[in-house]
């Protein structure tokens, strides 16, 4: 059923369940209108919601090429082309669950330490009750930090499956502790995850020493290296996933540079050999069932994409994501 909103006249289909979902196609063309995530309400034109999609445009924490801070605006540009259905979960999201789009958290340019304060307080806004789950848009990857914060303050400890070229449990750069390529030591120290039950997937790439790889399993994690995929196959890859994590609540991190740069060329940090995004997505879909309280797809950086191809990437790994979410409510 499609009806006018009464704040703002658009025609969103409202589903059986009484969710508001996307603007309807049919009335208005995809290409019009204001761009938020998949033409699904903002915040401020429902009275609840169960899953808030949010920009972070924050990228002072890159240590390579800028640009992320523009990731949200692409990846929502470029979720446009979104449907309510999922076939391959044979899910409505947006019927399942109330979605709606959160905007931006600003965040201060010039101060890392300022902005991650004010990253963790504008998530911990969103999520104030533990049924309340986000998916954001970065962004660098220094935004989980505060991600987790905000989590752990709602859910304790959780796993943390992250897929990305790159460990980012660097200890600092340039003397500088919160990075991009620091998030998940510091997640680690402050006890944000569940050690023994976080893993980094699709890591590839030359390393500063041996001891990078040491260090990090002593954080807690285990490594799942894009050329073990080859060996074991997407199958293998899932059932170590869903066996390290157990029972604990879930945060997924991926960097869009996890994919190969044959697939998400707009990115800061490309490393060639990556997975393929349909290896990517079917992981994920393997994931349904896991409680995955929160989550993030990170830098995106358009000024380095071709044909929009990363941003689409990125928006269809947050809709697999919020797919899942609504699917466990």
């Amino acid at each position: 059923m499609t009806e006018g909103n009464q704040v703002t006249g658009q025609p969103y289909v409202r589903s059986e369940t009484g969710n508001v979902g996307q603007i309807d196609a049919m009335a208005v063309p995809r290409y019009a209108g204001i761009a938020t995530f998949a033409r699904l309400p903002q915040r401020h034109e429902v009275s609840d919601y169960d899953i808030a999609v949010v920009g972070v445009p924050f990228d002072t924490g890159v240590t390579y090429r800028p640009g992320a801070r523009f990731g949200p605006a692409a990846i929502r540009q470029a979720s446009r082309l979104l449907k309510p259905y999922h076939p391959a979960l044979d899910v409505s999201p947006f019927a399942q669950a109330q979605v709606v789009d959160a905007g931006d958290i600003a965040a201060n340019p010039f101060d890392i330490e300022t902005a991650v304060d004010q990253i963790r307080d504008g998530i911990a806004g969103l999520v104030t009750t533990p049924q309340q789950r986000v998916v954001l848009l970065g962004g660098d990857h220094t935004i989980a930090l505060p991600a987790l914060q905000a989590m752990h303050a709602v859910h304790g400890p959780v796993a943390l499956v992250h897929f990305d070229a790159h460990l980012d449990t660097w200890d600092t750069y340039f003397g500088a502790p919160c990075t991009h390529g620091t998030p998940f030591r510091r997640a680690s120290e402050q006890g944000l995850i569940v050690k023994g039950h976080s893993a980094h997937i699709g890591i590839r790439g030359s390393l500063y020493d041996r001891a990078d790889l040491l260090g990090d399993e002593s954080l807690g994690f285990t490594v799942v290296h894009c050329r073990d995929i080859d060996r074991i196959g997407v199958d293998g890859v899932i059932e170590r996933i869903r066996a390290r994590v157990g029972e604990h609540p879930v945060y997924v991190s991926i960097d869009i540079d996890v994919l190969d740069p044959a697939f998400a060329p707009g990115t800061g940090t490309p490393e060639i050999g990556g997975m393929t995004s349909r290896e990517l997505v079917a992981v994920l879909r393997a994931m349904r069932g896991l409680p995955i309280v929160g989550a993030d797809v990170v830098e995106v950086a358009p000024a380095y994409d071709s044909g929009d191809v990363t941003a689409v990437a990125a928006a269809n790994l947050a809709y697999e994501l919020v797919t899942l979410m609504a699917d466990d409510d």
